[in-house]
């Protein structure tokens, strides 16, 4: 078990747009089993509960998943899941978690982990948690760098020194932070061999966090700073009026590219998936003879390939169709080409254009 003065930090508040029209605001992505039995928030704390009793895990989340999620993971007290007053993205997060357990616990280390990525070998996951966490309580600034697999264009990218060897079992200096880059750029990354997926996993001292917070993001440092500690009468308060004048900005961004105390740990294989489309999803699951997979109640198919198909209680049949993705919900449907999964999220922003809350 791990040492008393470690937590886990689970980021829920995000609203999983490119998995409309399952996701929406009061049933998220993170909330959903969109693979296995187990919904992505629940999968989260399974993998973390061998390390990490459950009074030493905190959720960030917001006021329209608060009460799902305290249903879902009914082992976290209901005062560890927290909800941002506004999406102020992750900087703001991270930094109204190390407020909360820096309050509680002056030696408090933090360990921040999506709450809706997949990660299918978790024992060997946990291997790696130990090591984060040591070198995080010396003072480092410490991310997860995946090993790539193929040359992905929707991920961040850590460049590690040359020769870096995937599973080296000591945190190393990350050479610097790429943004996502084109198919050419990720195809040199992969032949390198010393860049990695920035899985956006952090794992820091609250005090450590929050000194860097003041060294380059001043204003929203201040801001929390300002608070009282977590469970004063007025906290809540305070923090409503405080939290949506903090900066819009990734901690990539904002702390991680700047900071001179980062260290990555090149991972190798522990199946991580940060599931960020239908599409991931498909090529998680399991698959028929002609590549189809579904999650309806019965799949008729006749001259059609490498589909995937939601539609729970009823019978899909596809007829000479390809490469598509089929949604369907009880006021929505979604029909796709599996090439463009990630533009999912633009139709939300049309629906928002529309005033179609009813659909959001």
């Amino acid at each position: 078990m791990a040492r008393s003065n470690y937590y886990a930090m689970i980021m829920a508040g995000g609203r999983g747009t490119r998995f409309w029209p399952r996701s929406r605001r009061a049933s998220a992505k993170q909330v959903l089993n969109v693979i296995g039995s187990r919904t992505l928030i629940q999968q989260t704390f399974d993998r973390l509960r061998p390390f990490l009793p459950p009074e030493r895990m905190w959720v960030i989340t917001n006021d329209a998943l608060r009460g799902q999620i305290a249903r879902q993971l009914p082992e976290v007290p209901r005062r560890q899941i927290v909800a941002e007053p506004a999406g102020r993205n992750t900087t703001a997060c991270n930094a109204l978690a190390a407020h909360i357990l820096g309050s509680l616990d002056p030696n408090a280390v933090i360990g921040v982990f999506p709450a809706d990525h997949v990660v299918l070998k978790p024992a060997r996951f946990r291997r790696l948690l130990a090591t984060a966490y040591r070198a995080a309580e010396r003072g480092s600034l410490l991310v997860l760098g995946i090993q790539p697999r193929w040359p992905e264009t929707g991920y961040g990218y850590l460049e590690f020194p040359e020769g870096t060897k995937a599973g080296t079992p000591q945190p190393l200096p990350v050479v610097r932070f790429h943004e996502k880059p084109d198919e050419a750029t990720a195809k040199r990354y992969l032949e390198a061999g010393n860049f990695y997926w920035n899985a956006g996993m952090f794992f820091w001292r609250a005090d450590a966090f929050l000194a860097a917070l003041r060294k380059h993001l001043p204003k929203t440092a201040t801001l929390l700073a300002a608070l009282p500690p977590f469970g004063s009468r007025r906290f809540a308060a305070l923090l409503r009026d405080a939290y949506p004048r903090c900066e819009n900005i990734s901690v990539d961004f904002a702390v991680m590219e700047k900071a001179d105390n980062v260290a990555g740990l090149a991972a190798d294989d522990i199946g991580w998936n940060d599931v960020g489309s239908w599409n991931a999803v498909y090529e998680l699951l399991p698959q028929d003879a002609a590549g189809n997979v579904t999650r309806s109640a019965e799949l008729l198919s006749a001259g059609s390939a490498r589909n995937y198909v939601d539609a729970e209680g009823k019978l899909v049949a596809l007829l000479g169709v390809e490469d598509l993705i089929v949604v369907d919900t009880k006021d929505a449907l979604l029909v796709a080409a599996r090439s463009r999964a990630q533009e999912v999220s633009a139709l939300v922003k049309a629906l928002e254009a529309n005033k179609r809350d009813d659909l959001l």
